[in-house]
């Protein structure tokens, strides 16, 4: 391998500009919509050599195994994963590679310093609304195959590159996976959003159930437009969300207490987690007036240890328990709406996929990346949880994510390029091994 990764990183580095390039182009046509990414990504891809397949799906009618999300957090309608294959000569493993060209609602751009469709590179950053949630991934995996097409290695496992749709549910990633696509590994081209860049790999991500409780109260018997006379002649729903609140945090401590798992203990002190991360009541009426409805809401985080459906019980009977002593919300309980959930996944450091994308990795930076096991609910863990293929992500140092509401989104520029070394290298070593 060594003469091969040796041709490989050559071949990066005097192709820079259009590994660069490519990444500019893509943040350029955000302009024109997901429709003009995808484009030019099956453009691209065809001129590698690749066979390119359009693949047409609803969401909303995608089969999924240990996992659910509510009609109400999922947007409708056709979407369209471009897929790319290139072929091996048999005989080796093969690799499926995916990434979502989908970025965030465009808002705010007036208050961002840079064009944020102009792929300006300034300080050795680039800037681009999703360039690196998840431009930066798509470009990554069609600039290796790039890459591997123009040094002519020969591989034996088939490369199956996948630019498919990810956010609000989209699910581009389980329609690929449900339409017969598959492979012995999966690589997830996605920043880490910790800041460490590829310093570090994606190898386990933990479950995630979020929900919303309604609770409902009695309005004081009154036609008075203002209420605080009659205060005590109500119930207030406010008093009772904070009677699930703290039922709530009193569940979430428990499970601290006798739930664990060694590598998040490690990196954050405790393995689950239940938050409330809302409250919402009575500010869209007169503040005068006490409001019948009270909406609290939030998320329940969970390690790869336990099962979906086992966590959502638990939670579900700590919520009746709290129902149950209370008098008023014991004839008139509150609507629990689980909006979403997913599994947690696993591959541990010594993995045949985690010690080939770390040799790469190391290959490529000088430095052994370590694993990241903070981010929930990673799509690391889909083609793991739906059909049994180890999956690991890694990605650019980057920042400013607009999912987190923040303005002028950016890649480091050396990184990206040396994420398509190590993901060309990562091809070449998985797909010449049998």
């Amino acid at each position: 391998m060594g003469d091969i990764r040796s041709r490989l990183l050559k071949q990066a580095d005097d192709s820079r500009d259009r590994v660069i390039g490519f990444l500019g182009d893509l943040v350029r046509a955000q302009r024109q919509g997901e429709a003009a990414v995808q484009a030019l990504v099956s453009a691209r891809m065809a001129d590698i050599g690749c066979t390119i397949e359009d693949l047409t799906y609803d969401p909303t009618g995608i089969v999924l195994k240990d996992e659910f999300a509510s009609e109400l957090v999922i947007n409708a309608g056709e979407r369209v994963s471009v897929i790319g294959r290139y072929g091996g000569a048999g005989g080796g493993r093969s690799l499926l590679m995916f990434a979502h060209p989908d970025g965030e609602p465009v808002a705010r751009t007036e208050e961002w310093t840079h064009d944020p469709f102009a792929a300006e590179i300034d300080a050795g950053r680039m800037y681009g609304w999703g360039v690196a949630d998840d431009l930066m991934g798509v470009a990554a995996g069609v600039s290796a195959l790039d890459v591997i097409a123009a040094t002519k290695t020969r591989l034996k496992g088939e490369v199956i590159m996948a630019s498919t749709p990810s956010k609000r549910h989209a699910r581009g990633i389980t329609a690929v996976l449900n339409n017969g696509y598959g492979a012995d590994a999966a690589l997830y081209l996605h920043p880490a959003e910790s800041g460490a860049g590829l310093g570090e790999i994606k190898a386990l991500s933990s479950g995630q159930l979020i929900f919303r409780i309604r609770v409902t109260g009695r309005r004081p018997d009154t036609t008075e437009p203002g209420h605080a006379t009659f205060a005590h002649l109500a119930v207030n729903p406010i008093d009772k969300a904070v009677v699930l609140h703290q039922a709530l945090t009193a569940f979430g401590e428990a499970r601290a207490e006798r739930v664990h798992h060694p590598v998040l203990d490690a990196a954050v002190g405790r393995s689950t987690n239940v938050m409330v991360s809302g409250i919402q009541c009575g500010f869209e009426r007169s503040l005068t007036q006490l409001s019948p409805v009270c909406e609290l809401g939030g998320a329940l985080s969970y390690p790869p240890s336990e099962k979906l459906l086992d966590v959502r019980a638990e939670a579900e009977a700590a919520i009746k328990a709290a129902i149950a002593v209370d008098p008023w919300m014991k004839d008139n309980p509150p609507e629990v709406i689980w909006l979403s959930g997913v599994s947690g996944t696993e591959i541990k450091t010594d993995h045949p996929l985690y010690r080939t994308v770390s040799s790469a990795i190391t290959e490529v930076t000088g430095t052994e990346p370590s694993v990241n096991p903070m981010h929930t609910s990673s799509d690391i863990r889909v083609p793991l949880v739906q059909k049994g293929i180890p999956t690991v992500g890694i990605g650019s140092l980057s920042g400013n994510l607009a999912q987190n509401g923040l303005l002028d989104e950016w890649v480091d520029v050396a990184d990206f390029v040396n994420l398509v070394k190590a993901t060309a290298v990562i091809i070449a070593e998985w797909c010449t091994s049998a």
